[in-house]
């Protein structure tokens, strides 16, 4: 009996989107569902554990990065986290935020609302390896701002998010929702990087985080109630120190409960297993005649161009057992590859594809 009850059923292969919840997670959800109803969701002794439970999954979440806990704020998405950084983040008329050209809407999307004046990388259409140097063409003296993705969700593609810190010095919001569990991650030097938690983590929905480097830098612009360590009548408030000050509000103690569980059991040579299934996967595609986007040695995303109509593909493949994601826009389908992965997944895509 497999670990991922999902596995059963189905080659699981879009991580990308949401990762498999293993019965861990699931026994340690519903396990806290019923401790939750059993005290009524009240009473000090309840909300203390509340307390303490975000203690502990924040610790954890944070030397998943290489991060200390009081640099980590909870969120429900990377959405979440973008929204907070652009929200509170400096821009005036005529600065510039460069990004790249195939970044997910949670990053766009809140991009556009700043209001700022968006230049676009072209990295996509370029081996990973001119990444960085196109980046940093892109950038000119009112550029304020590095916003774009650790792993591209399109392609798969590695973005050099360190070296452009280093070379650039410019503040750099990363979206870390395809690399955090797929890819070893350390933020080091890096400003603000976005957490979500119900994909490569296998976490339940919804459920993210926050990394900022400097708290005190950044401005509150979407308080909480967790933003607040004292608040006057008139709204006058005193953050919290460090990044606590941006919890994005209340998430559902199942939910924490399940993700508790799934940080608990991520196997300590997960990043060396999901990246041999993601070459298997690769070689197999290629192999059976497909072609693949998604270049060597990257990340666990595994990019190919649809046999057919990509929605249709996909839709037929489900109808096999076996779950990927196509790409609107593209053409394309993309299996993601987890340490949970197995040849057995991999066959059974490139069969369901024949």
């Amino acid at each position: 009996m497999t670990e991922f009850p999902v596995l059963e059923r189905f080659a699981y292969l879009n991580a990308g989107t949401l990762g498999p919840l293993s019965r861990a997670t699931i026994e340690a959800m519903e396990e806290r569902s019923r401790f939750d109803q059993e005290h009524g969701r009240g009473g000090k002794k309840w909300f203390d554990s509340v307390l303490e439970l975000r203690v502990r999954v924040r610790e954890r979440l944070a030397a998943s990065i290489g991060a200390t806990p009081d640099r980590l704020a909870l969120t429900g998405s990377t959405t979440d986290g973008c929204n907070i950084v652009l929200a509170g983040f400096p821009l005036d008329v005529g600065d510039e935020v460069v990004t790249t050209n195939s970044e997910h809407p949670g990053l766009l999307l809140p991009l556009h609302a700043k209001g700022a004046h968006v230049r676009v990388a072209e990295v996509t259409t370029r081996p990973a390896a001119e990444a960085l140097a196109t980046i940093l063409d892109t950038i000119t003296p009112r550029t304020r701002l590095l916003a774009l993705s650790h792993v591209i969700w399109t392609t798969g593609q590695v973005m050099p998010v360190h070296e452009l810190k280093a070379e650039t010095g410019l503040p750099i919001l990363v979206d870390g929702a395809q690399s955090v569990g797929a890819i070893p991650v350390d933020v080091g030097d890096l400003d603000f990087y976005t957490v979500s938690c119900q994909k490569w983590l296998c976490g339940p929905e919804p459920t993210g985080a926050l990394y900022v480097r400097d708290p005190e830098r950044l401005r509150v612009a979407l308080p909480s109630y967790f933003s607040q360590r004292t608040l006057e009548p008139d709204g006058t408030f005193v953050p919290k120190d460090g990044a606590l000050r941006f919890d994005f509000g209340w998430l559902a103690t199942p939910a924490l409960a399940g993700l508790e569980a799934a940080l608990d059991e991520a196997p300590a040579d997960r990043f060396e297993r999901a990246a041999r299934t993601a070459a298997r996967c690769r070689d197999a595609l290629a192999a059976a005649g497909h072609e693949v986007v998604s270049e060597p040695r990257q990340a666990t995303l595994v990019s190919f161009v649809a046999p057919g109509d990509a929605a249709e593909d996909a839709a037929r493949l489900y109808e096999r057992g076996v779950i990927v994601r196509d790409l609107p826009g593209t053409g394309w389908l993309r299996a993601s590859c987890g340490w949970w992965t197995t040849d057995e997944h991999v066959d059974r895509l490139v069969a369901g594809l024949a």
